[in-house]
């Protein structure tokens, strides 16, 4: 019976589930203590245990896993023969800017004024572009998982929503690229390779179970032990408290850089995920606020104040990220950063309302920016490689940005991008919905029909989700192969 109502808890489709739904049951999997407390501990327990993450593979073996290994080490020997550096030369900080996104290119939402002039002009002098991403109004910690381990949702079976909970924590070991830094430190300096900061929770997505497994020496948060150091609540010009700034959370990643370049140690993995964006949106700014006053969203759309609140969020994201990036430049160590917002805020209901609006609400922002010291200053990837993209991608780009070698695994990556340029669950009547096939887009943004595809993009794309089944559910046959590994120069 057990068995049973866990199997049922894990999918959504499954009639069973829907009853359940009917009688209350509302699965809260991003925060595992209220979930238990609605729920029941056994409910959330069974949720996060029995679930299926992909269909099987029936070609699934070694012997296949040695030749997608193969493939693709012939394709990173030829990609490496043109590049000159290493990953691990540059401090990489990957910044999931939480619910960052242009409010200007929501449908008839408009402002007078542009809320994030600096993020626009970087697009002038390096790579940025949008980013496809499989969550409106929440899902950060998917999009996220992506960005760390180079695995998209779309391969995933429709039952796994979370893989931070039902997934990673149930694994031996799992991948992630901040590995190739640990390894490049070494024991000595184990403690200051891969850096995690998050200005809240860490019990969230179970952050703080998952950050360990994926080798990280620590994820300063709220709650952590030593906690992170700047993480004061921000308070509005009319008095009101709100998350933790991004101004304050950048001061984290500069003074553990700064540090770490002081002590001549070697570079380093660090992953923010910020808060100021998250919602609500209660209004901070009162009289302060002039987006109200150049607000030319329509009177028919009821949630304007609330977007031109959000819009003034983000101008401050804006003004501190410029800053933020000339700190970094006066910074005497190749730093590239790599900035995206995770999913738009769930403040656009008029426009949600349409289902033609589905795929412009699901594209965030994002650039990948070197510093003064790095020798990938002012480079900018061609539009066909930086126009579009999802989180997945995120470090092959920065891999080809910094003119970096690449391991077999970061080659597949590479090579689908080209091909596919962004990738994520499908929409379905105005929502993204868990079920069905897999929304592709190419690189003018436009959504391929599967059927177009050439046999080269069928032929990644069926490697890809053979190499995320050895990953995910699998036996990791390519982590002990080395198909991680960048070859030794």
């Amino acid at each position: 019976l057990l068995i049973s109502y866990a199997v049922l808890l894990s999918n959504p489709q499954a009639p069973q589930r829907k009853t359940l739904s009917k009688i209350g049951y509302s699965p809260t999997l991003w925060n595992v203590q209220q979930d238990a407390e609605t729920n029941g501990a056994l409910t959330t327990f069974l949720s996060l245990t029995r679930v299926k993450a992909m269909e099987d593979e029936p070609e699934y073996s070694q012997a296949a896993m040695q030749q997608i290994k193969d493939r693709y080490t012939q394709a990173a020997d030829e990609i490496n023969a043109q590049r000159s550096q290493n990953l691990t030369d540059n401090t990489v900080v990957m910044i999931l800017s939480e619910s960052f996104s242009d409010p200007n290119r929501v449908p008839d939402v408009h402002f007078g004024i542009d809320p994030m002039p600096n993020i626009r002009a970087l697009g002038q002098t390096t790579t940025s572009g949008l980013m496809l991403s499989p969550g409106y109004g929440g899902g950060t910690a998917n999009i996220e998982f992506q960005q760390m381990t180079g695995l998209n949702m779309a391969n995933f079976s429709d039952t796994l929503l979370s893989p931070y909970q039902q997934l990673v924590a149930t694994r031996p070991k799992f991948y992630s690229f901040n590995q190739m830094w640990n390894e490049h430190c070494g024991d000595e300096y184990s403690t200051s390779c891969s850096i995690g900061y998050h200005p809240f929770k860490q019990f969230f997505y179970l952050r703080g179970m998952n950050y360990k497994k994926f080798g990280f020496s620590h994820l300063y948060t709220l709650d952590s032990d030593p906690k992170i150091a700047h993480g004061e609540a921000y308070v509005g010009p009319n008095g009101t408290k709100t998350e933790v700034s991004d101004e304050e959370a950048y001061k984290n990643v500069v003074e553990e850089i700064r540090t770490n370049t002081e002590q001549n140690k070697p570079s380093q993995y660090i992953q923010l995920i910020t808060m100021q964006n998250h919602a609500p949106y209660p209004d901070l700014y009162g009289a302060e606020n002039e987006f109200h006053g150049v607000n030319e969203t329509p009177d028919t759309v009821p949630e304007r104040g609330i977007i031109a609140t959000y819009a003034k969020n983000v101008q401050r994201t804006d003004e501190a990220t410029a800053n933020f990036l000339n700190e970094l430049d006066g910074i005497d160590k190749p730093i590239t950063v790599v900035f995206y917002g995770d999913h738009l805020p769930g403040i656009y209901n008029t426009a949600n309302a349409d289902k033609n609006n589905a795929l412009t609400l699901h594209e965030t922002n994002y650039f990948i920016w070197s510093n003064r010291a790095s020798a990938s200053h002012d480079v900018k990837l061609p539009e066909s490689d930086a126009a579009y993209t999802s989180s997945n991608y995120f470090m092959t780009q920065a891999a080809e940005q910094m003119n970096a070698r690449i391991s077999p695994y970061l080659a597949l990556l590479d090579e689908l991008h080209a091909e596919v340029p962004a990738m994520s669950r499908s929409v379905n009547a105005g929502v993204w919905s868990a079920k069905g096939e897999p929304t592709l887009l190419d690189d003018n943004g436009d959504v391929i029909d599967t059927n177009t595809l050439s046999s080269k993009a069928k032929q990644l794309l069926a490697d890809y989700k053979m190499v995320q089944y050895d990953m995910s559910v699998g036996k990791n046959y390519l982590m002990d192969m080395g198909f991680m590994d960048v070859p030794k120069q």
